[in-house]
């Protein structure tokens, strides 16, 4: 069977697609977080656009590396569309990962080693692991974003101005900093960290 007759094939457009929108949607979601002046947040969620324009370059790669160049994929597929406030885009966000996670990548990987694609099995997932932490990092940011916690803690943290390297352990970060005056969006986050599967 042709490459380009296989469920995967498709599977992999459908990724490509899906991954360039989501890195496009999180850029989106970065520009809410600076209108409100959370820098450092900005650019976490910067980070993981980032991160879904590699994954779509991947998917992109392994189509060209199967059968070349295309004129043109047809595939259906649905995709979200989900925008509001930064509270809301954030527990968005986390959703989607979180069938990325779960449900797509993996049924993708399964579809991929029935047909015979063991490298589009690892990188799905691969990929889904990523995505796990994606969703975690979310979840944890809209967690803090609604509970107002983005920069409080229960314990003692080091809080450290991303502009001027000023630090202090605190259980808040400051409002402005002391010596450079930026305001407290510029004061790198504390991210959760689910660790690394075997």
């Amino acid at each position: 069977m042709q490459f380009e007759n296989t469920e995967t094939f498709k599977n992999l457009a459908r990724s490509f697609a899906g991954e360039c929108q989501a890195g496009m949607r999180y850029q989106m979601i970065a520009k809410l977080a600076m209108k409100e002046g959370k820098k450092r947040l900005a650019d976490a969620i910067r980070t993981i656009a980032k991160n879904e324009t590699l994954h779509a370059t991947q998917f992109f790669n392994k189509i060209i590396e199967k059968t070349g160049s295309r004129e043109n994929i047809s595939f259906d597929a649905g995709y979200p569309f989900h925008m509001g406030t930064l509270e809301e885009s954030l527990k968005f966000a986390a959703n989607d990962e979180h069938n990325e996670m779960e449900d797509i990548y993996p049924s993708f990987s399964v579809t991929a080693k029935q047909e015979g694609f063991e490298d589009i099995a690892a990188l799905y997932k691969m990929i889904a692991e990523v995505e796990g932490q994606h969703k975690v990092i979310f979840q944890y940011l809209h967690d803090a974003v609604r509970n107002g916690t983005l920069y409080k803690s229960d314990k003692p943290l080091v809080w450290i101005c991303s502009e001027c390297g000023y630090m202090h352990v605190a259980t808040e970060a400051w409002k402005v900093c002391p010596l450079c005056k930026a305001e407290q969006g510029y004061v790198d986050l504390h991210l959760p960290f689910q660790g690394v599967r075997e």
